[in-house]
């Protein structure tokens, strides 16, 4: 196919369709995503390919960004890979850095684990 008319791709954001904490959170980031590099998907919804049941059950404990050249980032790698893509680059850049990858990735595994409660706590009213 000729690049014209190919369709753009674009990065594929699986997230948790059911999660309130997750859908504001998408709905931030497609807000900010100017150039359109990102589409979101539940992962409820996602065919096969690219989902299968091992990256289903995974999805239901992380985020995951299918990018467009196939790496497959989940947590806080894959949250850090979208705040780049909407325009955080250096701050996004500098938390992928060890230590701080480390405690980004801790403190995802944090709020993962308790969306239903940070959700009351971030989002009231």
């Amino acid at each position: 196919m000729e690049r014209g008319n190919r369709k753009r791709e674009r990065h594929l954001i699986l997230w948790d369709g059911d999660c309130g904490f997750c859908r504001r959170g998408i709905a931030w980031v497609l807000r900010r995503d100017h150039r359109g590099r990102l589409r979101a998907l539940p992962y409820q919804n996602a065919p096969s390919p690219p989902m299968t049941p091992q990256l289903r059950a995974a999805c239901a404990r992380a985020v995951h960004v299918r990018t467009t050249d196939g790496q497959l980032l989940r947590g806080g790698r894959a949250a850090l890979f979208v705040l780049q893509q909407i325009g955080y680059r250096r701050l996004a850049r500098a938390l992928a850095q060890k230590p701080f990858v480390w405690l980004v990735e801790f403190a995802y595994s944090i709020v993962a684990r308790n969306r239903a409660f940070f959700s009351r706590f971030l989002f009231r009213g």
